[in-house]
C-alpha cells in the first residue's frame, strides 16, 4: 500500500492550495483518510478526515470553514482543497488511511505517505 501527497507550495496569507493523497495497493472506499499537519516543533495534529462507509467528515476547529476534504473512490485519491490559508497553517501535511471509522488520532492509522510542505508566508 503506498500513499502519495502532493500539492504542497508557498502560498501568500489568504490564499488557496489543494493537496491530493493518491492510494495505491488498496480499494480506497474500505479505508477512512486522514490529513495530519506537523509544524516545525509541534507535535503532530489532526486536521481533516473522510469516512469510507458514509463519506462524513470531521474538521479541526481551526481549519473548519476554510478547509474542505473530498475523495474520489473511482481515482483512489483524496483531496485537501485549502482556502483563506493563515501562516499558523505552514507545515508539513500527511495523508494517513486506516480502515474503520474517523479519528484523528496518529496512533490510529496504519498507513502514511511521505508528506507535502506547505508554507504560507508573504
Amino acid at each position: 500500500l503506498q500513499l502519495v501527497e502532493s500539492g504542497g507550495n508557498l502560498a501568500q496569507p489568504g490564499g488557496s492550495l489543494r493537496l491530493s493523497c493518491a492510494v495505491s495497493g488498496i480499494t480506497l472506499n474500505y479505508y477512512s483518510i486522514g490529513w495530519f499537519r506537523q509544524a516545525p516543533g509541534k507535535e503532530r495534529e489532526g486536521v481533516s478526515c473522510i469516512s469510507s462507509s458514509d463519506g462524513s467528515t470531521y474538521y479541526a476547529d481551526s481549519v473548519k470553514g476554510r478547509f474542505t476534504i473530498s475523495r474520489d473512490n473511482a481515482k483512489n485519491t483524496v483531496y485537501l482543497q485549502m482556502n483563506s490559508l493563515k501562516p499558523e497553517d505552514t507545515g508539513v501535511y500527511y495523508c494517513a488511511a486506516r480502515r474503520g471509522i474517523i479519528t484523528t488520532l496518529p496512533t490510529l492509522y496504519n498507513y502514511w505517505g511521505q508528506g507535502t510542505q506547505v508554507t504560507v508566508s508573504s
